[in-house]
């Protein structure tokens, strides 16, 4: 594991084998007013981590394969145009966590071929996606 303050960065400068991955989406900036807090949000809906305070919070996801910040001074993603989602344990426990920590749901949970998926704003305004398997039964 790292032991620099930005998750996926080794002290030497370099990035740690599971971040380098050629053609793999490995880093995002997510916009947001108050970055502390959205990565705050973030923490305890997805339990990603978060390092460091001010307008530039870096974080690592719960899987160790994305890194990336949440960022000051950037248009909240309102609409979106590029779509994340997270693949959760449970949409339903997700959507649960989300709106106890200040999120909004855009569109409840639906059945999309075998998954079950749902979208929400975060406390910053931004829409992002949650998605599972659909339990079998």
């Amino acid at each position: 594991m790292a032991q620099n303050n930005e998750p996926g960065i080794q002290d030497d400068g370099g990035v740690e084998p599971q971040i380098a991955r050629p053609n793999s989406i490995t880093y995002i900036q997510i916009p947001a007013d108050d970055p502390s807090a959205v990565a705050s949000f973030y923490a305890s809906v997805f339990g990603w981590s978060k390092r460091g305070e001010g307008d530039h919070v870096s974080f690592g996801d719960a899987s160790g394969y994305v890194i990336g910040a949440f960022v000051a001074g950037r248009r909240i993603s309102r609409e979106p145009g590029i779509l994340p989602f997270v693949y959760v344990d449970s949409v339903d426990a997700t959507l649960a966590k989300a709106t106890a920590n200040g999120a909004k749901i855009v569109r409840p949970r639906y059945d999309e071929g075998g998954l079950w998926v749902a979208t929400i704003r975060d406390p910053a305004g931004n829409v992002i996606g949650a998605w599972q398997m659909q339990p079998s039964g």
